[in-house]
Formats: C-alpha cells, structure tokens, sequence
C-alpha cells in the first residue's frame, strides 16, 4: 500500500497550547516524571528544594527494568487476547462501521492477581520495585516514544475516515502529540483502547502493592496508612475494569486520536505519578488513628457512591433511555435527536462524575498527613485535568447541542463544585 497523500487539515481549534504545546509536553512531563519518583524518594520530599534531589544518570538504566516493562506488555497483550467476557461494539464511526471491542479487562486483573499470588508464595521479592521505580519509569517513557513515532508514520497508510479530526491539522509536532488515526489497530488488537486500561492501570496497583511490601520488609507490617492507599486505588482500578464497556463512549476513545498524550498519559504517567502516595510513605510512614482513618474512609466511599451512581445512570441512559431506572428523568429535546438529562445526578452538576473523581482523590493524599503538599500532587493535578475536560467538553456540547446546551446550563448552572464552580 501507498501512503494516504491527501492532507484534509481541518481548522479545528488546536488545544494544549497548539504547536508549542506539543513541543513543550513530551519533553517536559517525562522529566517531571522523573522529578517527582526523585523526590518522592528523598529525606525532605520538598518539591522546593534546592538543589533538587536529581538521581545520578548511571542509576536510571537497569536492564532487569527494560525485561520487566517488555514482559508486562506483552503478558497484559495476551490477556487482551484471550476469549474470556464478551464482545461489545463502539459507537458508529463516520464510515457508518462499528469497531468491536473484548469487555475482558477485568478477567485480566483477576489473572493478574493469581499470578502475583503465585509469585509472592515463591518468595519473589516484590518490594525490590521500590529500587526499580526510576528505572521502569525510564523504560516506560521510552515505550511510550516508540509507540508513539509507530503510531504517527502508520498513520499515514490509514484512509481519511479513520482520522481524528482535531489530529490531522499538518503540523508534524501537532499532530504527533494529539494523534492522527483514531482507532489505530493491528489486525483486530486495537492498540488505543488496549493502553487505555491494560498495562498502565493494573500495573499501577502492582507498583502500590510493590510498595506495600517494601514497607512490610522495612518495618515488619504494613501501615494503615499504606492499607488505606492500596485498598482506595484497588477500588477504583477495578471499578474501572468491571465496567469497561463505559469506556467505549468516552472523549478518549471517541474524539481522540491516538498519538503522544494518550500513549505517555497511559503507560507512564498513570502508573507511576498516581500512586506516588504509596511511595511516599515508604520513605515518610505516618501514623493514623483510627477515627481519623475512618473519616477519610468515608470520604473516599461519598466520592465512590457519587462517581459510581452517576457514571451508571449516564451509562444506563445512553444505552436505554426506556429503562426504569432512568426513564422517569426530566429531559430537553436536541436537534440532533438525542435528549440531555437534567434531574437525577445530572441535574445536580455538570459533572457529577468528576465531582466524585475528586474527592477520592483527596481521600487517597489524606493518609499522607498534611506536612508535605507531594503526596497531593494527584488531587491538584486531576482539579486542573478535570476542569480543562469539562471546558473541551463544553466547547463539544454547545457546538453539537446549540440552543439546548444552553437551556441546559441555565437548568443546571454549576459545572463540577456545587455552589462554587
């Protein structure tokens, strides 16, 4: 095959700072990466401190790390392509085609978890990932530049339909960073959704327990503190792979090409900048009573029971407005056909979802204690994340919506913080 010539540049609005974004993040996010795993790690864990607490170069390369990374990849890979769940299809594409997808990742962790089991009875020695991190970081980000330059130049053999709209603009950098093609996919494997919730997040809970057992080889026990982290990350990985299907509907999936920022978000920054809480008590325990840990116990199960309930009844109602368990919710007609919900948790906020988002965040940084702001890295990152999201998402729904996206937010006023934002 020839590669695809024609250039149908759209004049979308370009996000994340346009070209110099794209030029600046895939330098820059690795090396925070790295900043934050080296801090994280040292005495002072001060993202002020100065010098900063860099690692030697000759400490950032392991051979064991590049073994680990490529084996993890390819283990997750043969996971994916087990005939185990079911097949659903995505939304309809805009050659009227719909993509078929194995809902079977949470069959995967389940796997997973028996083989680190399995592991563990061996006596295999889990907490040496804490000497590991830096270098299966490296690994990671290295990987994630190599998809990445694969994904860019296959592109070009894709035809016009199967392109993102917002990453074929003919800015090489642009274009690269934001991805070209949609749904890149080798054979039936579909490498975005793959990376979407395979190898980064339950390698996320992996590098948590990791740490879990680093603490039990340094202090004979894990803390409640540790306990608390793991558990709270545990639920929300598995939340996320019992109901992967949800995934098919989202802005990544559906808008998104796949290009630098969703392959670095997942292989890289997932696993190891959120779970940095785990890290930190490694190097920085913290005692917890026992009201105190109930308090953000509850905290993080409010943020559950909202981001769960109104994740399902959004799901539910995409999927079967009819249903009784959506079908007495107040609407407002579109001109496109379809109707925004405007009672129920999506009457509440905008974003109820988000809402709940960001209050588990919290509870995960809060058994860090309140002296040092790194353990809360997570919760000022994904405030800042969620609220650009909820602009993009803005910026879509009025084009797409119009005068009834409009009703809309007069119905429903505030977008994430109720009575705040």
């Amino acid at each position: 095959m020839k590669p695809n010539k024609h250039k149908a540049t759209h004049s979308a609005e370009r996000e994340f700072g346009g070209a110099l974004g794209a030029t600046c993040i895939p330098v820059f996010l690795p090396l925070m990466v790295l900043y934050l795993l080296s801090v994280c790690r040292s005495p002072a864990a001060s993202v002020l401190q100065w010098p900063p607490p860099l690692t030697p170069a000759a400490h950032l390369w392991d051979p064991l790390a590049a073994v680990l990374i490529v084996g993890w990849i390819t283990l997750q890979s043969f996971l994916y392509l087990l005939p185990t769940g079911k097949v659903s299809e995505g939304l309809v594409l805009r050659d009227g085609t719909r993509l078929k997808y194995p809902i079977n990742g949470f069959h995967a962790l389940c796997i997973t978890a028996v083989l680190l089991l399995i592991c563990l009875c061996l006596g295999m020695p889990l907490g040496y990932l804490f000497e590991l991190i830096l270098p299966l970081a490296v690994c990671a980000i290295g990987v994630s530049y190599l998809l990445s330059l694969y994904l860019y130049i296959r592109s070009f053999w894709a035809p016009q339909h199967a392109l993102s709209l917002g990453g074929n603009t003919g800015n090489p950098l642009y274009d690269f960073f934001i991805g070209r093609e949609l749904n890149p996919r080798i054979g039936d494997f579909d490498l975005k959704y793959f990376c979407e919730l395979r190898p980064g997040l339950i390698g996320w809970v992996v590098i948590n327990l990791g740490m879990l057992m680093k603490e039990v080889e340094l202090r004979g026990s894990p803390s409640l503190a540790m306990l608390l982290v793991n558990g709270f990350q545990l639920l929300y990985v598995t939340d996320a792979l019992w109901n992967e299907e949800a995934v098919l509907t989202t802005m990544d999936i559906v808008h998104d090409g796949f290009g630098f920022m969703l392959a670095f978000g997942d292989l890289a920054w997932v696993p190891f900048t959120y779970g940095l809480q785990a890290m930190f008590l490694v190097v920085h325990p913290q005692s917890l009573s026992t009201l105190g840990a109930a308090g953000i116990f509850l905290l993080n199960g409010i943020g559950y029971y909202i981001f769960r309930k109104s994740n399902s009844q959004k799901n539910q109602f995409r999927r079967d407005p009819t249903h009784k368990s959506v079908s007495h919710l107040e609407t407002i007609a579109t001109a496109t056909g379809k109707r925004l919900l405007v009672s129920g948790w999506w009457g509440f906020v905008r974003h109820p979802n988000y809402l709940g988002d960001l209050l588990m965040a919290l509870a995960w940084s809060l058994p860090c204690g309140m002296s040092h702001i790194l353990p809360y890295f997570y919760v000022i990152y994904f405030t800042i994340l969620l609220i650009h999201r909820e602009a993009r998402d803005e910026k879509q729904c009025r084009a797409k919506y119009g005068l009834a996206w409009d009703t809309y937010c007069k119905r429903v006023p505030y977008r994430i913080f109720p009575y705040i934002y």
